[in-house]
């Protein structure tokens, strides 16, 4: 059995005090009687007055509270054992948060078109793990492989580019990193996204793609930008003041480098894919991950639980109402039984 709230078992404190509070009046309507009549006097004048009934009354108030405590608290019993099993692949995105990821070539700039992306990839995973990598001029684990996807979302949305102090494109780092990832004991297929513009990429990005694929793991590109280019803003509070500018004073114009992001994905065994055309690219990622073979990396024996609430709240519904029709006078026939040693006029 399991319980939903125990907080709610805080109400049965009103019992205790109704216990009190009905102790005190019964005190102090003695105390009062005693003053207007002898108790033999008070026994001619209400005659049909009775002793247990208020006890029993109080009872059943105090069961009704008990039982809508529990009806609150909703017990639930289980009803049956299930094993329920986990399969899918492992998904990790090195996601590029370099300035140049601020031109706005795409709209509504580089990055949170990326950002966007991955959300839609990820909204799209069945029962895949999902991982995710920042990188600029290091890498940094943004989230560690999880199947929690609502976390995955919130530490996506954190990502931004002052996040990482060192500048640049280092996606051998991000290779590098994603290595680590994934747990040797659970042969999983193992993906690697890696979702930038392939501008200034840094280290030699071709030998730590083959080392991944020496280790199982398939790279795949997801390129953010167009090949025209676009200015890096500068901007104070959301404003754009300027523009990024080289040592001789001219604007600096970054252009998505697709060679690159070929040439990776080609050695990673992977392919390249242009993250501009969302839904393009989201219905061949799709394509790609459900032709996978999906390895079982996680099962779990469940036991299916039954609310019980409604028999409490019934319960105390009864009791309610069996407490309001229930009077104070003597019941006839029980006074003839003298069930409880009565005195009688």
């Amino acid at each position: 059995m399991v319980l939903d709230d125990k907080t709610y078992f805080s109400i049965m404190i009103i019992i205790p005090l109704l216990v009190l509070l009905y102790l005190s009046v019964v005190w102090w309507k003695k105390k009062a009687r005693k003053r207007f009549a002898s108790e033999e006097m008070l026994q001619r004048l209400s005659p049909s007055k009775s002793v247990f009934k208020p006890l029993l009354k109080l009872l059943l108030l105090c069961i009704a509270i008990a039982c809508i405590a529990l009806a609150l608290v909703n017990p639930k019993i289980g009803t049956k054992l299930e094993t329920v099993k986990r399969e899918g692949v492992d998904v990790v995105f090195a996601i590029d948060v370099s300035k140049s990821m601020l031109a706005e070539d795409v709209a509504p700039n580089r990055l949170e078109k990326a950002k966007r992306v991955v959300s839609e990839i990820i909204n799209n995973l069945g029962s895949d793990r999902v991982g995710i990598i920042a990188y600029a001029g290091q890498a940094f684990p943004q989230l560690p492989i999880t199947t929690d996807y609502g976390a995955a979302r919130m530490f996506l949305q954190s990502m931004n580019t002052n996040m990482l102090s060192s500048q640049g494109t280092a996606i051998s780092d991000a290779v590098e990193m994603a290595k680590t990832y994934y747990n040797d004991n659970e042969q999983t297929n193992r993906f690697l996204f890696i979702v930038s513009d392939g501008e200034d990429h840094e280290g030699n990005v071709a030998l730590a793609v083959e080392k991944a694929v020496n280790e199982g793991i398939r790279v795949y590109t997801i390129g953010i930008g167009t090949a025209q280019g676009g200015p890096i803003p500068e901007k104070i509070s959301g404003v754009t003041e300027s523009y990024k500018k080289d040592n001789t004073g001219e604007v600096v114009i970054t252009r998505l480098d697709e060679n690159t992001l070929r040439n990776i994905a080609s050695g990673g065994n992977g392919k390249y894919l242009l993250g501009n055309q969302t839904e393009k690219t989201l219905e061949a990622i799709k394509d790609i991950l459900n032709k996978a073979d999906k390895q079982e990396f996680e099962s779990k024996q469940l036991a299916d639980f039954k609310d019980q609430f409604q028999w409490f709240l019934a319960a105390a519904i009864f009791f309610l109402l069996l407490d309001i029709f229930v009077l104070e006078r003597k019941t006839a026939w029980l006074q003839k039984l003298n069930l409880f040693n009565e005195k009688t006029s």
